[in-house]
């Protein structure tokens, strides 16, 4: 199955927040349910276990396992069978500060792609382990980039670029000399050439062969300037099941890691089902849009982008990951009246603290925080409404942290000119 961006960042956002959970003692529980296996069986399996806790010594601990246990029963029954890609549930007690201020949590995943084994764990975190397997980029692609001085070798996954190598080669310059001279040393030359092709093809083969034992290396994409390039290929540097993986060669002005970006353009159509490729495309067009006279179809920042998504105006709506910001609808106790805001994570508590001393504009009366959700996935469904497109976007690469410090994460490109 594959995951749209939105879905991906709230794996991620769900991932990082549970791993920060920890219980008091070992009483928080994680359930694996794999793809296909019955509902009934794992509910079973759960019972026994329910009976089994008994046997804890201490009261506490045995009260808030059983207590778990029987919220992970209850939440299995409200699954739709068969589940496509199984089921993960994370149930405990987690305080809040200190002795008496536990509450229970619960969490149910639909994970990204399936489940294969059963997995029952208790305790005093959740075990999350397997999850990392599911944000992992599976596909990589290799970058060599090679001329008579210098070489770098790296990984290109996702939306990341890896420098694993950065070799020079020691190889002299043209002496002017002549007669036998000038033949020795164009020989010493071209012996100093050969054997850094064959350091290259080392630390190639070296970087590349686990990654294709792995049956991850989707391809690899050697540049440079000049014909070096083509040597490197043609002369078998390269391990033969290495060789059979090049996708193709490219001219090239550079050789370090600038050279790999430059490497990707020209591979662009090549890579066009990458999601830095995606990305790269998609922003590319938000800034040809920006730098039309009165900006074109570009809009920006959270006022102006808020606004014409109401109005159903935005064809691709453009995010960052780091927006860190929590959509807070703010309701009154007496009237009801209803306001949302838009507040940053690390200023949350503060804001809520706040709140207690303020009263409703309208009837003074008290009020309370009716409900807190992610920015970015209030404006997925914003998007949903209004048939938008939305791109959550990475800060590591170069397109997504111009958004991210240009734009403050957020920006637009419209249906139609405003």
């Amino acid at each position: 199955m594959s995951q749209t961006s939105t879905e991906a960042y709230l794996f991620k956002k769900s991932l990082k927040e549970l791993k920060g959970k920890k219980g008091k003692g070992t009483e928080l529980i994680s359930v694996y349910v794999p793809a296909g296996r019955r509902v009934s069986d794992i509910s079973q399996y759960l019972r026994q276990e329910l009976s089994q806790s008994s046997n804890i010594k201490s009261k506490a601990t045995m009260k808030n396992v059983q207590s778990a246990i029987e919220v992970i029963l209850q939440r299995l029954k409200l699954l739709k069978e068969p589940l496509e890609n199984g089921a993960i549930i994370f149930a405990g007690m987690i305080p809040r500060g200190g002795p008496g201020t536990e509450k229970m949590e619960v969490y149910v995943l639909e994970p990204p792609e399936a489940v294969k084994t059963f997995i029952y764990r208790c305790d005093s975190q959740f075990f999350t382990d397997p999850l990392e397997d599911f944000i992992q980029d599976k596909e990589v692609y290799g970058v060599i980039l090679v001329d008579r001085n210098e070489a770098t070798i790296g990984t290109v996954k996702g939306k990341t670029i890896t420098v694993l190598k950065k070799l020079t080669s020691g190889v002299p310059g043209k002496f002017k000399a002549g007669g036998q001279s000038a033949r020795r040393l164009e020989r010493l030359i071209d012996d100093a050439a050969h054997q850094f092709m064959v350091r290259i093809g080392e630390y190639s083969n070296e970087s590349f062969m686990p990654i294709l034992e792995e049956k991850k290396l989707k391809g690899l994409l050697i540049g440079g300037p000049g014909n070096t390039k083509n040597e490197f290929v043609e002369k078998g540097f390269l391990h033969h099941e290495l060789g059979k993986k090049v996708i193709d060669t490219f001219d090239l002005c550079y050789t370090e890691e600038f050279g790999i970006r430059e490497l990707l353009d020209k591979a662009s159509e090549l890579l066009r089902d990458m999601d830095l490729m995606k990305e790269k495309v998609i922003i590319q067009k938000f800034f040809k849009e920006l730098i039309k006279d009165e900006g074109g179809l570009a809009a920006y920042g959270e006022k102006q982008v808020m606004k014409y998504l109401d109005m159903g105006a935005i064809d691709t709506l453009i995010v960052t990951e780091d927006l860190n910001t929590t959509r807070v609808t703010i309701k009154c106790n007496n009237c009801e009246a209803i306001t949302n805001i838009n507040v940053k994570n690390n200023e949350l508590y503060k804001f809520e603290e706040e709140l207690k001393s303020k009263s409703c504009p309208n009837c003074e009366g008290s009020l309370t925080i009716a409900e807190e959700m992610d920015i970015i996935e209030y404006l997925a469904e914003l998007c949903n409404v209004n048939g938008s497109n939305i791109v959550v976007v990475s800060t590591d690469t170069e397109e997504g942290n111009q958004i991210s410090k240009a734009f403050r994460g957020i920006a637009a490109i419209l249906r139609y000119k405003i």
